[in-house]
């Protein structure tokens, strides 16, 4: 069961709910207040401007009908005092029409009136009105009658005043009832979550506890806020989790037993199901098989050990209880075997199968090792012997009594003799190698003066028409070696170059610092290795020329202990060979750089 989104949660319908009523609610109360509000400014600044307006009638009433300058000088005065920023125009006109004072139009002044306003004004009739000028904003119109001594009209105002601010004032309050609005929506939707949440929390915690409990999990309550209806849906809910809990308590002690012993086997376990497909694996057989056991179960047994095609299930029904299986590939040797159990109820049908998993891949290969040592140490041992054996035949038969054959026949088997030994030493080194049994006394060496020394010894005995080229730093190179090991590593590399070299050939020594490391190489012109092969001269017993090896009295040893003895001192070592054109073994060794005088 998936997650609930929000936007379908109750949780988010009850806070929507909520804040939709109170928005639609401020909606109705602005619009309602917006329009009152604005009526009561307009009531206001109306009835101000009317109150202005008979002021003026009264005060103006004994000097409209004056025909002195004086008196007219006394209308303006008296209009100046009415001058405020949103009168925008003041017309005084006496009975006749003419008017007799102006404010902010004076150039209409004595002039005749013909306002239907004032017309109106000076028939005893007061109108006033709302009118919008030709830049949009909207003035307030009014006149009223001025009346003399007798109650009788003598006269007219006629004010004109802007009512811009008024609508100003009216937005701006607006503007402040739209952010208060906002704040308390905002507000109230907060609160929305708030009380929503107290509703839904119960509920919420009610589904997570069930999928939870689908899960398996049956140790979780679900906290119970109130005694309301829901509350009791709460207690009910636990009372069914307890109730749950202890049934499956049983059933998952079984299992957690069975699950232990096959999570601590050291054998891998595959289970099946009547029809061979697999049903429970521990994690010992995921190792072994390299798969997951969330991606095979379902997946036939015989896929997975990878029996042949033609094998059917029946046929391992029926088969033996044991088989050995090989599956290995080109990266890694595995071999293990199954050991088989059929699963059926007492004199009941085949439920299914229990396959043991048991890796014996190091056993194998430890015996496969073991009955090539042995092979190769008859093999190697045999042949020195079936000579001495002929040799010493041929020199009790009487060939012991020939002064030409005899030395010669005692040499042959003085040689072999001398061969034996060199296999047996060889052998009992690699044994010591085996088992640590050794220790290297290292001492601080100029590599460069070792190897010239070793070198020196070869060029004084070695084969005719052979020559040693050497390509040596002029330089000091120190580092800490076993003397007399690696003397026999060098030994054992280049004897091998001059084996194989032929008559004629050159034998290049090389040596050269490389960041941190000494690197050596040793190369002939000899048949070379072919590329499958490069990878095993390292092996024991291994050859090349088999034939010309023992001919030249070679154990096939030698590699092998140079190998040990440079991996002792901390290097590496590989060969480079194409076949035809020679062979080269490299090695390297720390490289312990000396401080030169002058050096800082």
């Amino acid at each position: 069961m998936g997650k609930v989104g929000f936007f379908k949660s109750i949780h988010f319908k009850f806070a929507i709910i909520y804040v939709l009523l109170i928005l639609i609610a401020i909606q109705f109360i602005s619009v309602y207040f917006n329009e009152k509000l604005e009526e009561q400014f307009q009531t206001n600044y109306i009835s101000s401007v009317m109150d202005r307006a008979e002021l003026l009638a009264d005060s103006a009433s004994g000097q409209v009908n004056s025909k002195s300058d004086e008196e007219e000088n006394t209308i303006n005065d008296l209009i100046e005092n009415f001058r405020q920023d949103e009168i925008r125009q003041i017309h005084v006109v006496n009975s006749l029409g003419q008017i007799v004072g102006t404010l902010n139009d004076e150039s209409v002044e004595g002039s005749r009136s013909t306002n239907t306003f004032v017309n109106s004004a000076l028939n005893g009739v007061s109108e006033n009105n709302i009118f919008i000028d030709k830049d949009g904003d909207r003035f307030f119109a009014y006149s009223l009658p001025i009346k003399g001594e007798t109650n009788s009209i003598v006269g007219a105002v006629y004010i004109q005043a802007d009512m811009k601010q008024v609508f100003e004032q009216a937005d701006q309050v607006n503007n402040l009832l739209a952010q208060s609005a906002l704040i308390a929506l905002v507000l109230t939707g907060l609160l929305g979550i708030i009380i929503s949440r107290t509703i839904t929390r119960p509920i919420s915690d009610m589904r997570k506890q069930a999928l939870v409990m689908a899960r398996g999990d049956f140790t979780r309550k679900v906290k119970v806020y109130g005694e309301d209806e829901i509350g009791q849906l709460a207690l009910a809910f636990n009372d069914l989790t307890r109730r749950l809990q202890e049934a499956n308590s049983i059933t998952e002690g079984e299992r957690r037993k069975l699950t232990s012993v096959l999570a601590y086997m050291t054998d891998g376990v595959i289970a099946t199901d009547r029809e061979g497909m697999i049903i429970l694996m521990n994690d010992r057989a995921e190792e072994m098989m390299s798969v997951s056991r969330e991606t095979v179960l379902g997946t036939s047994l015989n896929q997975i050990l990878q029996f042949s095609e033609d094998k059917t299930w029946d046929d391992v029904y029926n088969g033996p209880d044991s088989m050995i299986l090989d599956l290995s590939d080109d990266h890694q040797t595995f071999i293990m075997r199954v050991n088989f159990s059929i699963i059926h109820k007492e004199d009941g049908p085949i439920n299914g199968l229990i396959a043991v998993l048991h890796d014996i891949t190091e056993q194998e290969q430890l015996e496969q090792e073991r009955r090539e040592f042995v092979v190769n140490v008859s093999h190697e041992l045999r042949t020195p012997l079936t000579t001495m054996r002929s040799y010493l035949e041929a020199l009790q038969e009487g060939a012991l009594q020939d002064p030409e054959i005899a030395p010669r026949f005692l040499g042959v088997a003085q040689n072999e003799t001398e061969r034996m030994i060199r296999l047996v030493n060889d052998l009992l080194q690699l044994s010591k190698m085996d088992k640590k049994e050794y220790q290297l006394q290292f001492t601080e060496v100029d590599f460069v003066e070792m190897f010239d020394h070793v070198l020196d010894r070869f060029e004084m005995s070695k084969r005719e028409n052979i020559e040693i080229v050497r390509q040596l730093p002029r330089v000091a190179i120190y580092t800490k070696v076993d003397q007399d090991k690696m003397t026999q590593v060098l030994d054992n590399i280049i004897s091998n170059a001059i084996k194989y070299s032929p008559e004629g050939g050159t034998i290049t020594a090389r040596c050269w610092t490389i960041g941190k490391k000494i690197r050596i190489s040793i190369s002939d012109q000899g048949v070379g290795i072919p590329k499958n092969n490069l990878s095993k001269i390292f092996d024991r017993f291994y050859r090349v020329d088999k034939a010309r090896s023992r001919e030249l009295g070679g154990t096939g040893l030698g590699l092998a202990i140079a190998k040990e003895m440079i991996h002792a001192h901390h290097g590496d070592i590989w060969a480079e060979s194409k076949w035809g054109q020679g062979t080269t073994i490299y090695f390297t060794l720390p490289y312990k750089r000396i401080r030169e005088v002058g050096d800082k």
